[in-house]
C-alpha cells in the first residue's frame, strides 16, 4: 500500500504556466487561420490593402519631413538669414500637409478596427441568434395593418 501510495504522490517537477504559454493560441503564427466552429473565412481576411494604405500616407508624411529639412537647409546657405520669412511659410505648409498625410494614415488603421469590431459583432449575433430559442408562431405571425393605410 505504501509503495503505491509512494509513486502516486511523487511530483513531477513541472513548468509553471507563464503569460506567454496561457496566450499561446493568440501568438500563432500569421499565416494560420485559427479554427473556429460556424466562423466563414471571409469574416477572418485582413485589411491587407488599408495596411498598405495607411502604411503609403505614413511615408508620404515622413518624406515630406525629409523634404523640409533639406529645403530649410539649402535656403540657409543660398542666401543666408535672408531665407528665413520665405522658409517659415514654405516650412508651416510642409509641416501641415506632412501632418494631415500622418493622420489619414492614422485613420486608416482606425478604419481596420472598425471593420475588426464590426466582424466580431456580426459573429457574435450570429452565435446568439442560432444558440437561443426558437421563434414562437405568434411572432412569425405578419403584423397588422395599421389603421387608415392600404395595402397593395
Amino acid at each position: 500500500m505504501t509503495e503505491q501510495r509512494r509513486a502516486v504522490d511523487t511530483v513531477t517537477p513541472t513548468k509553471a504556466a507563464s503569460p506567454i504559454d496561457r496566450l499561446g493560441h493568440v501568438l500563432k503564427a500569421d499565416n494560420e487561420l485559427p479554427v473556429i466552429p460556424d466562423v466563414r473565412l471571409s469574416d477572418l481576411e485582413p485589411y491587407v490593402g488599408l495596411r498598405y494604405l495607411s502604411k503609403l500616407f505614413k511615408l508620404m508624411g515622413v518624406v515630406l519631413g525629409l523634404l523640409l529639412v533639406a529645403e530649410v537647409v539649402t535656403g540657409v546657405v543660398a542666401q543666408g538669414s535672408a531665407a528665413i520669412p520665405t522658409l517659415l511659410g514654405e516650412a508651416s505648409r510642409l509641416i501641415v500637409l506632412a501632418g494631415l498625410l500622418w493622420g489619414v494614415g492614422d485613420l486608416a488603421i482606425l478604419l481596420i478596427d472598425v471593420g475588426h469590431d464590426v466582424r466580431a459583432a456580426r459573429i457574435l449575433l450570429a452565435r446568439q441568434t442560432h444558440t437561443g430559442p426558437p421563434p414562437s408562431p405568434a411572432a412569425a405571425r405578419a403584423p397588422e395593418p395599421v389603421v387608415g393605410t392600404t395595402r397593395p
